[in-house]
């Protein structure tokens, strides 16, 4: 089974990096997203099976977020991808029915565990890391952070 994902994030570069870690596992990014605001209306739109969304955005943060996306649909499965130092904040996000959270920079390894808790049903098989993508190497993600282009 290939899931179709929406990425939230207010860096470009971030967006890209989880979407390109996403699609390496064999899964469809569907949309990206700038802020929550966005990501509520897509969500709307596009029924993702997946929303990976970070904490910290302007026009709606991802809390916020969370808490619309649930409230238009209970079973929305959405991860939270934040940086450092945000443990609170996580912790709003899961009450407030997020399934999990991943730490910056994004590991694929650690997304895979993740989606097989979510999606315990996905055949390991359909998740084979697609050897041809290009992966972000972590130390440019975190180099591009730091000086964050949007």
């Amino acid at each position: 089974m290939i899931l179709k994902v929406l990425v939230v994030d207010d860096s470009l570069i971030m967006r890209r990096n989880i979407s390109k870690t996403v699609e390496a596992l064999g899964h469809k990014v569907v949309h990206e997203a700038k802020d929550g605001l966005e990501a509520v209306s897509l969500y709307e739109r596009l029924q993702p099976d997946l929303v990976m969304m970070d904490i910290t955005m302007p026009e709606m943060d991802g809390i916020s977020a969370v808490k619309a996306i649930i409230g238009l649909n209970k079973e929305a499965k959405i991860v939270m991808v934040t940086a450092h130092g945000q443990g609170d904040m996580v912790v709003q996000a899961i009450r407030s029915g997020a399934s999990g959270y991943l730490l910056k920079p994004l590991s694929i390894v650690k997304l895979r565990e993740s989606i097989r808790k979510i999606f315990p049903h996905i055949p390991q098989e359909a998740e084979q890391i697609h050897e041809q993508s290009e992966l972000p190497r972590n130390e440019e993600i975190v180099l591009l952070e730091a000086g964050k282009e949007e």
